[in-house]
């Protein structure tokens, strides 16, 4: 198994465990698909990312599908639907504006710590960058 496909493997079991505390708990909050909270701007946030998130990102979306985001919007959204929802960052799977703040603070915490664990794990230059940033380095 390369390092890639071992970085991915991980980055799955991060995704998985985030699911499972989700499901487990009354204040994670339901995602409704309204799509809000993909025009970063307008909504009052930004959408960092990680070197492992990355990774796995443009090896399930392949390299030539990378999108540049011209605007404060993802550019993977169309008509208020994700496009990448199976393959999307951390942040897009904790973040729920019917969610506990609390709650997702704290996840969110635990989520990048474990991101930190696989840099150091492959020797990865950890960065949290902004999603524009980050899709111009693939």
């Amino acid at each position: 198994m390369s390092q890639n496909e071992k970085i991915i493997a991980r980055v799955v079991e991060i995704y998985n465990w985030i699911e499972e505390l989700q499901a487990s708990s009354n204040i994670a909050g339901k995602c409704d698909g309204c799509g809000k909270c993909c025009d970063f701007e307008s909504f009052g946030h930004k959408l960092f990312v990680t070197p492992p998130e990355m990774i796995y990102f443009a090896e399930k979306t392949g390299k030539d599908n990378i999108k540049q985001m011209t605007t404060s919007r993802c550019p993977y959204q169309d008509d208020k639907k994700c496009t990448i929802r199976d393959f999307r960052f951390v942040a897009c799977r904790i973040f729920c504006c019917k969610g506990m703040a609390m709650f997702q603070s704290e996840l969110t915490e635990a989520a990048i710590k474990k991101l930190k664990d696989v840099c150091r794990e492959f020797k990865l230059p950890y960065k949290y960058v902004e999603l524009k940033e980050a899709l111009l380095s693939v």
